[in-house]
């Protein structure tokens, strides 16, 4: 794990991968939990059987949206930033899906500092975030991850 403690520290990252997480698995009790708590019930994510027989896939996939909303956990296994008064998570920009994660899969989050710059007092850290699928070629998704600090 990398610590940033400051701007200077984050800057000396610019343009190279700052790291990758741990591998996560995805399996159906999380796209269920996450079926239900987002209302998106789709039969592809949540029934096992018909997925199967009928998807295109073999079995059910994990949402788009699912696999986005792990880039917080993943990013804190990578960096360690500290002496911030507040943290944004400011946006995402040049999000591109690649492929379907499967249920049962593993993934991990790479990331890459493309540009770090001073607004004023304000950190803005533009991190390119890829999600590697394990054994797989193309990552589930590569974006653009913006988030703003404010350090002490």
């Amino acid at each position: 794990m990398v610590i940033i403690n400051n701007f200077e520290d984050y800057k000396s990252y610019e343009g190279k991968i700052i790291g990758v997480s741990n591998w996560h698995k995805i399996d159906q009790l999380q796209i269920t939990k996450f079926a239900h708590a987002t209302s998106d019930l789709q039969w592809i994510h949540v029934d096992e059987e018909r997925a199967n027989n009928e998807g295109p896939f073999g079995s059910t996939i994990a949402h788009g949206y699912l696999l986005l909303s792990l880039i917080p956990y993943l990013w804190k296994q990578i960096a360690d930033v500290r002496n911030v008064k507040m943290e944004i998570n400011y946006g995402i920009e040049n999000l591109k899906f690649g492929q379907v994660v499967p249920v049962n899969s593993e993934v991990q989050l790479e990331a890459t500092a493309k540009t770090i710059s001073d607004l004023r007092g304000t950190v803005k850290a533009i991190i390119q975030a890829k999600l590697i699928i394990k054994g797989e070629e193309k990552p589930a998704y590569i974006g653009d991850v913006i988030f703003l600090y404010h350090f002490y």
